[in-house]
């Protein structure tokens, strides 16, 4: 089993579409999974133009934050309360123009990690990490689970705009009465509480998800020809398949995928022969979602 590895980094939102770059080349049949949107922490009533700008104030902020850093590393007191008195300055324009903003975007990166291999080339590396493992080999064990994943991260890394503004002015402060090194101490303290919040896109959810949302229409085709079933047929069979795939590599809880494995069975059963009907397939969305939302990481400090 091969593993593929994307990564991209963007200041701005990231809009990535989470294709494979392992297995999607022998299923010519296997569907397009529609791009997905990252978005940074932000007023959704904000235009594009304002979130630009907000991020743009962030980052300049954190920046100055590092010259500050700097500054003080090369004994340069006077440069240094200047940096951060431009990265307050900063802030202060990003809180004014966003007052309920709780945290700032200053990065985002995108990870796809993708494999090529199904469930049973998953279980069988599953179980000799059992085995090395029950042997005390633990390094050769984490080396077999590290390669098991097939998703994509979008990571968003954000101000706290509650603590990261009084840790800058608490500096300056300290600077100013010639205390460097505890300013020093003060904002490498406040760059360690930037936030980084991940979104995990596990691929074979969102491909099943993808197979289900392109079998909707033929599902409600009345008299469908034997094309359409045998479309029909191929795009349950890969949700199913993806559906095991991502049970084999432990996303989301095995209720939610016995859930979605159960809907997919019923669909082809309500959909056998010409059997059609609107509204067949919308009750798995839910369950698409509570499986998304099982697969994600806690928030955690940079």
């Amino acid at each position: 089993m091969i593993r593929n590895l994307l990564t991209g980094t963007a200041l701005a939102g990231v809009l990535l579409a989470t294709s494979s770059c392992g297995k999607q080349h022998e299923d010519a049949n296997r569907p397009a999974i529609a791009p997905v949107a990252a978005a940074a922490p932000a007023d959704t009533k904000q235009s594009p133009a304002d979130r630009g700008a907000l991020l743009q104030e962030a980052v300049s902020a954190l920046q100055e934050t590092n010259n500050a850093l700097i500054a003080i590393d090369h004994n340069q007191r006077s440069q240094a309360v200047a940096a951060l008195e431009r990265a307050t300055g900063k802030l202060e324009i990003l809180l004014a123009r966003s007052p309920t903003l709780a945290f700032a975007p200053v990065d985002v990166t995108a990870t796809t990690y993708d494999i090529l291999g199904d469930a049973r080339d998953v279980e069988a590396l599953r179980q000799d990490a059992e085995r090395d493992i029950e042997k005390g080999r633990l390094q050769d064990a984490r080396h077999i689970i590290s390669s098991l994943a097939s998703e994509t991260v979008v990571s968003v890394s954000s101000l706290p705009l509650a603590t990261y503004p009084s840790a800058i002015k608490s500096a300056a402060a300290l600077l100013a009465q010639g205390k460097s090194q505890e300013a020093k101490g003060v904002l490498q303290s406040a760059l360690s509480t930037i936030v980084v919040r991940d979104t995990i896109i596990p691929l074979p959810i969102a491909r099943a998800e993808a197979a289900i949302d392109q079998a909707k229409g033929l599902a409600e085709k009345a008299n469908r020809s034997d094309a359409d079933n045998q479309r029909l047929h191929a795009l349950l069979a890969t949700a199913r398949a993806q559906l095991q795939f991502g049970r084999a590599l432990g996303y989301a809880t095995d209720k939610d995928m016995d859930g979605l494995l159960s809907a997919v069975d019923d669909i082809e059963t309500k959909t056998s022969g010409q059997k059609h009907g609107i509204g067949l397939i919308d009750h798995i969305k839910a369950l698409f979602h509570d499986a998304r939302q099982a697969s994600q990481a806690p928030v955690r400090k940079s």
